[in-house]
């Protein structure tokens, strides 16, 4: 918003840098489309350069289009010029690097790779054996010169993460190798990874479902209600989140539909197209909704509500102490709230257990969100760390492993490195 609204940027007063950002059309004004590309031959030559000007269709069903693409309002005003005027807001800075980086490098020319791809066959006394491994270089940079996208770990495959392999330029077909040894290796279907947040939100442009200004409001209010938890990244579902669920889809379950907000997104076009009655479309889904609230209401079960105790009194008045559902998540609260305003972070233990003085390491967050490991016996006890921890320990000097990045464990003592698949397997 504050990109739109306009920041001081040296140019005699509020200057906006960024076009109106609500919306998700691919449409680009012929005056910005050729700005861009005289600043592209002018920054990077006209090898970067398309012949003819990108333009692109948009992809997201019943995209809202009366706006142009969220765009620098001038592609002269690069990242580097902008920066020291918001020394004072990083985030910010970020957002509009970002914009500025991707709406160059729409206009850009695509990169060329070479690829090499090599197969190595092997006949045994009983089997025959391929070993297969690719490799790629750059032959020519591209957009990837202003731009590269951060692969998408939910969606990258095996063969994917296997690019880019060294191959050594005398390997040609038809020499023969030494086979030095064979390593077998057991690998177990794993199932679909849990959404993250950026992923939730590709879910929902590819079905249709929701606007851009929604996306955030949406995934902050499942975690608000306690619907799902956010851990390591990724969102789980909670109990509460679960049971609501499985009522839902027992009465409601044209509601839950993939395809019925994007219908009703349909039909709210329509009518803001004057299409469509207004009246005649909610009549249609009321109908019928009415009915459904009225057998969920006589035949729906009675759940328990209400706060969840946790088996612990309150220390100002002894009342019980129960978990509620904040703006930031869980928190831990009096019962006998708003006469008693006890509160207490809650601490989610992990199952691992605190190497300095075997409290139990719990996650944190720091002021800016930032999750952290520590010990629950704070302060008493100052371990923390940034990675998470993992029960096992450490087979080399049974010192604590944490999960260095998505392949492999390390320990925090003797620093050895372990590959993460097979630590997690030993561990279940």
């Amino acid at each position: 918003q504050g990109l739109y609204e306009g920041q001081d940027v040296g140019e005699g007063g509020t200057t906006g840098l960024i076009t109106y950002m609500r919306t998700d059309s691919t449409n680009i004004a012929e005056v910005a489309r050729s700005e861009a590309r005289g600043y592209i031959v002018q920054r990077y030559g006209s090898d970067f350069l398309p012949k003819k000007p990108v333009e692109y269709k948009t992809k997201a069903k019943g995209a809202q289009e009366a706006h142009e693409a969220i765009r620098p309002t001038s592609v002269l005003r690069d990242p580097e010029k902008v920066k020291p005027f918001l020394k004072k807001e990083p985030a910010m800075f970020k957002l509009y690097q970002l914009i500025w980086r991707r709406f160059v490098a729409c206009q850009m020319e695509a990169a060329v790779f070479d690829t090499l791809s090599v197969e190595v066959t092997g006949k045994g006394s009983e089997h025959v054996y391929t070993l297969r491994v690719a490799g790629s270089a750059v032959k020519f940079p591209g957009f990837l010169i202003v731009y590269e996208e951060a692969k998408d770990e939910d969606k990258q495959s095996e063969e994917e993460e296997e690019m880019n392999v060294y191959i050594p330029a005398s390997v040609l077909e038809g020499q023969k190798q030494e086979l030095v040894r064979l390593i077998h290796e057991q690998h177990f279907t794993q199932p679909p990874p849990r959404y993250s947040e950026a992923s939730l939100v590709q879910t929902l442009e590819e079905h249709g479902i929701g606007r851009p200004s929604t996306y955030a409001p949406t995934i902050s209010t499942i975690q608000q209600r306690g619907y799902v938890e956010r851990v390591d990244r990724r969102l789980f579902p909670t109990e509460t989140g679960i049971l609501v669920n499985d009522l839902i889809v027992k009465y409601f379950p044209e509601i839950v539909d993939y395809q019925f907000t994007a219908r009703m997104e349909e039909d709210l076009d329509e009518i803001a197209k004057g299409r469509a009655k207004w009246v005649k479309v909610m009549h249609a889904f009321y109908t019928p909704f009415e009915v459904k609230v009225k057998i969920a209401q006589a035949e729906m079960p009675v759940t328990k509500t209400g706060p969840e105790p946790i088996g612990r009194a309150c220390p100002d008045c002894g009342k019980e102490l129960v978990i509620r559902y904040g703006r930031y998540g869980k928190f831990i609260s009096c019962s006998g709230f708003p006469d008693c305003r006890h509160t207490e972070p809650w601490l989610e233990k992990i199952g691992v257990t605190c190497p300095k003085d075997g409290g139990d390491i719990v996650e944190r967050k720091t002021r800016k969100g930032r999750i952290f490991y520590g010990c629950n016996r704070y302060p008493d006890c100052d371990f923390t760390s940034w990675k998470r921890p993992l029960p096992k320990p450490c087979p080399h000097c049974q010192g604590m492993l944490v999960i260095a990045n998505k392949r492999e464990a390390q320990c925090l003592n003797c620093e050895e490195t372990f590959a993460l698949e097979d630590v997690m397997q030993e561990t279940a």
